[in-house]
């Protein structure tokens, strides 16, 4: 057993370049695990910044200078988070805020239509059964009000961090993107000069992980729109609500669009009810936003440069996700690319011995 440990660790540790790639995974690891919240606004301007590159990379190669591209784009990059901020946050909330209060009505008049199957299926259900279920969902969302108000009391700390977050980030996107080159050659100079394979690496997951990150907004915010128009055409009171549930679904492979659905239908439900046609719209038209969604706009956006099998992006999900909470759901595909990245590039030993 000895032998066979040994013989297994010379061939994939002994490699010199193999002991570097190890020590760079686990400092980045540690790192995330033990100063992840510190850095919060560090990591997610290194995302912004790295969405924003491709804009500025286009502008310098159409002859304009770095520090006027960087300029041009985070001018625009503002623009969109102070319409975000200012426009969108406070509807989507006033939204939800009403949703939530139609809700115990909705579920008032769920329970006249589920005292009926008791008397249908007389051996599946009581009538007791639905009286506790109802009074179960009826008490978790009671719930969920007092954790809201209990939140926007006792958060102000945690509102003040938010808005530091806000000033900071630009700030930081800013100097990621204008010094982008002293940064990466700072970086560098900490690494050993034979390092070959790291560079393979981070070549092969680049592209891949740079495609997936924009194409992933690009389809967050194409989605969310097109759902809003439809909707919108359809008389929805919540549309802006259900725009931004659905586009931000995306983010989570295959259950994403699952999850999405239930207050999608329960909107319906509470504008249109079960009568008439109304509700099997709203519902068809979900249905076929999701399905031009996966068939059409994700091979469009992404093509080929995410090539995993659907059990390998489930499994990241679920792990990189109870890693890392939503970061960790929404780089879930990309961190899954770059292990198998590594596992193809990772220095093995060749074995010269005699057969």
């Amino acid at each position: 057993m000895l032998e066979l440990f040994k013989g297994w660790y010379e061939r994939y540790f002994s490699e010199p370049e193999a002991a570097l790639l190890c020590a760079v995974l686990l400092l980045a690891f540690f790192s995330l695990a033990f100063f992840g919240k510190m850095l919060a606004p560090c990591l997610a301007s290194i995302v912004i910044a790295y969405l924003l590159e491709a804009s500025v990379s286009y502008l310098q190669a159409s002859g304009l200078r770095r520090f006027h591209s960087v300029c041009l784009v985070f001018g625009l990059f503002l623009l969109t988070l102070v319409f975000l901020l200012v426009g969108l946050v406070p509807l989507v909330s006033t939204q939800l805020t009403s949703f939530a209060q139609d809700l115990p009505e909705t579920i008032s008049s769920w329970r006249a239509h589920l005292m009926l199957l008791p008397d249908r299926y007389p051996n599946l259900l009581t009538t007791s059964q639905i009286d506790s279920l109802m009074s179960g969902i009826k008490t978790e969302i009671s719930q969920l009000g007092q954790n809201a108000l209990t939140f926007s009391i006792a958060s102000i700390p945690a509102i003040v961090t938010i808005l530091i977050y806000f000033v900071l980030g630009p700030v930081l996107v800013f100097f990621f993107l204008k010094d982008k080159s002293q940064i990466i050659s700072w970086f560098t100079t900490y690494l050993p000069k034979d390092r070959a394979v790291l560079r393979a690496v981070w070549r092969d997951v680049d592209d891949q992980i740079g495609n997936y990150v924009r194409g992933k907004v690009y389809e967050i915010f194409i989605v969310g729109f097109v759902s809003f128009l439809a909707f919108r055409l359809l008389g929805m009171s919540y549309a802006p609500l259900l725009a931004v549930i659905t586009g931000i679904s995306v983010i989570i492979p295959f259950i994403g669009a699952a999850i999405a659905t239930i207050p999608v239908a329960i909107a319906a439900y509470i504008q249109f009810g079960f009568s008439g046609d109304d509700f099997v719209w709203v519902m068809v038209v979900y249905a076929v936003i999701q399905l031009l969604d996966g068939n059409l706009l994700v091979p469009l956006l992404f093509s080929d440069a995410v090539n995993l099998h659907p059990v390998a992006i489930i499994t990241a999900v679920l792990v990189f996700g109870g890693l890392w909470g939503i970061w960790g759901v929404f780089f879930a595909i990309p961190l899954a690319t770059l292990v198998r990245s590594l596992l193809k590039a990772w220095p093995k030993k060749v074995d010269t011995s005699p057969t």
